[in-house]
Order: structure tokens, then sequence, then C-alpha cells
């Protein structure tokens, strides 16, 4: 009885061996590494300051599971990006002409994401979370760090440098291309309040009052190389 049940296992095995075996021969599942770069659009969606989207750099890496029989491939990227944006603000509390001080914000981010198949493997809609890590918002011009910020009365352009530092993102994009090179499209909207830290910093609030509330968002245009 034992050997006629040791049979029946060896014999179950091997017909799952053999048919994961033909499956892995019908269908070739690659993966791929591929580097990346471009230019960023980054800006605030916020209502405590007045804002203005700039032009950043980003560079990335990625590796991707490439499923011939599936409708969507996965991948998992590291990038880094050193984003630029305007804030307005004018020289001191007399003075009403605003000019947009130029701060810059260095993130970090980690994705992983669902490639649907479009039109084959050639155009992908891009979507999927990201976890962040960003520095301080960063005055380019330190002459300038005694500005007073548009709408306050006293809050000063180097008071609102130590933002939060982590984020939870969305992304959604489009990419189109061949095997070894695609061009991608995408956009990044981080779902915490990027300025919750202010609000522990006892700021001079004085003109308006409300907390501060903000949330990134980003446009990102890159061209990637695969191997």
């Amino acid at each position: 009885m034992r050997i006629h049940r040791l049979i029946l296992l060896v014999a179950l095995t091997i017909g799952f061996v053999t048919t994961s075996f033909s499956q892995h021969q019908r269908y070739r599942i690659q993966n791929g590494i591929g580097i990346y770069g471009g230019i960023t659009q980054f800006d605030f969606s916020t209502k405590n300051f007045t804002t203005k989207a700039e032009q950043g750099w980003l560079v990335g890496a990625s590796a991707t599971v490439d499923i011939p029989h599936k409708w969507y491939n996965m991948s998992y990227s590291i990038q880094l990006a050193e984003n630029k944006i305007g804030i307005a603000a004018r020289q001191n509390a007399t003075v009403f002409s605003e000019e947009f001080l130029d701060y810059k914000l260095f993130t970090a981010q980690i994705a992983l994401l669902m490639h649907v198949k479009l039109i084959g493997p050639y155009v992908t809609l891009d979507v999927g979370p990201m976890l962040q890590y960003n520095g301080d918002l960063e005055l380019k011009d330190d002459n300038k760090e005694n500005y007073i910020i548009n709408s306050y009365a006293n809050l000063m352009a180097k008071d609102i440098s130590e933002i939060s530092k982590f984020n939870v993102d969305g992304a959604v994009g489009i990419s189109a291309g061949i095997s070894h090179f695609r061009l991608k499209a995408q956009y990044i909207y981080g779902f915490l309040n990027s300025f919750n830290k202010l609000n522990d910093a006892n700021l001079d609030r004085t003109g308006n009052p409300n907390s501060f509330k903000g949330n990134q968002s980003m446009l990102v245009f890159t061209a990637m190389v695969s191997f």
C-alpha cells in the first residue's frame, strides 16, 4: 500500500514538474534592467503659497519582468531627482511687488509599477505606488532668506525649508518604444501633506492663519535604455 502511494506521489510530482516545464518552454519570461534620465516639472498644490512649477532633472534604474502571456508587465525602480519650484515673496513687509524665489528639493523614490499593454509591449499604461524620501526645501539664493512669503506678514523665506521628509505617492503614465529603448511620461502625486512638519514649528502665520497643507505633483519625461 505504501509502495502504491509512493508511486502515485512520484507520478503526480513528475506531472506537475512536466507541466511547469512545458509552460516555461511555451512562454519565455524575461527579466531586464534599464537606466533612464530626463526632466521633471515640480509643484505643490497648496493654498498657503503662490507657486510656479520649474524644471529639474531625474535619473533612475529599473528591473522589469516581461510576461508575454499576460496583459501586463511589472517593474521595480528607484529614481533620484533634483526638483525646482518658485515661491512668491517680497523683499520686506513694506514692499508690495513680488518675485518668485527659487527653491530646490532633492527626492528619492522607490516604485512598484504595473505596465498594462495597450498595444502589445510597445505602448503601455504605467500605474503603481511609490515611497519617497526628500530633503529640505532649499532656497537657492541665501541673500534672499529674509524675504517675506506672500500672503504672510512676517513669515520669511528661510522659515519654510524644513518640510516633511517622507511621502507616499501614486504614479500614472504612459511609455512607448521597442524592447531596448522607450520614452516615458509620468505624473506623480503625493498623498501626504508635505507641509505637515511646518505646523509643528510655531511659525508666525499672521496674515494667513490656516494650517500649512500642500500636496506635491510631478511631471516626469524620460528616455530609458534596457539591457
